[in-house]
């Protein structure tokens, strides 16, 4: 998908089925400008690995945490970025790291990590393909079948099943489930859960539909928790003004 803006480009692109369990997307970002560009990310439930470069900063490459909260950011003038949006599968089963200290937080990978130098950030196909190839050699065997089914169920209901029922499904105790999400990821379940609702109600914010299509209690809980995760009200939200929400900007229309 892309999206042009005035001096921008955003595009995101799907993996291949045989990466779906650990890779939600591809995606690329440019600022040809002459000037930087503020925008809020939203927590989306997913971590990154970024290689980027800037006319005042040197290529380097750096891992993102999930994001319980809006972070206002800058995109340098001149500067292209090419990431991959990873689920949680894929902490323990393909690049086997700890994500619980880097909640809100990101720090700088070694160089040559996944072995992406500044040439690659020309052809964005050929990055994907590249990384994809990569990152195939690296999937671990011997998944546990509860974890592939937890996340499974995660994903495809949006956060909207209760914890207790999540457990009940991969015969696995709530605590343990638990346990597993904070040492890992170094948030809850039911808190991860929320974040994915937040993220699945984003296409109706952006299609002028203010009012709760997921599971909120009502009215209320949902503006809350909308403005819990964007810093704003629904409505300012859909509005988008300068296009300063980018995820909100790349969602397709409804």
């Amino acid at each position: 998908m892309d999206m042009p803006t005035e001096g921008m480009q955003l595009k995101t692109v799907k993996p291949v089925a045989e990466l779906s369990d650990f890779v939600e997307s591809f995606w690329m970002i440019s600022n040809s400008s002459t000037d930087s560009r503020e925008i809020i990310i939203l927590p989306d439930g997913r971590f990154d690995i970024m290689f980027s470069y800037a006319k005042k900063e040197a290529f380097h490459a750096t891992l993102k945490g999930l994001d319980t909260k809006p972070e206002q950011a800058v995109i340098p003038s001149q500067m292209i970025m090419y990431a991959v949006s990873f689920k949680l599968l894929a902490i323990e089963y393909l690049l086997d790291i700890k994500m619980a200290s880097l909640l809100n937080q990101g720090q700088r990978l070694p160089a040559g990590f996944l072995d992406i130098s500044k040439d690659e950030l020309t052809d964005f196909d050929i990055f994907c393909k590249k990384v994809s190839t990569i990152l195939f050699t690296l999937i671990k065997t011997g998944i546990d079948s509860r974890k592939k089914k937890l996340f499974d169920l995660i994903y495809s209901s949006n956060g909207s099943l209760p914890v207790h029922e999540l457990a009940d499904q991969v015969a696995w105790s709530s605590r343990q489930i638990n346990r597993y999400f904070n040492d890992q990821f170094g948030i809850s379940l039911k808190a991860y859960c929320n974040i994915l609702r937040f993220r699945a109600s984003l296409p109706q914010i952006k299609a002028g539909r203010l009012f709760p299509e997921q599971n909120f209690t009502d009215q209320t809980h949902f503006i809350k928790e909308i403005k819990k995760f964007s810093g704003v009200v629904p409505k300012t939200l859909s509005q988008n003004q300068n296009d300063r929400f980018i995820l909100l900007s790349v969602l397709p229309e409804q």
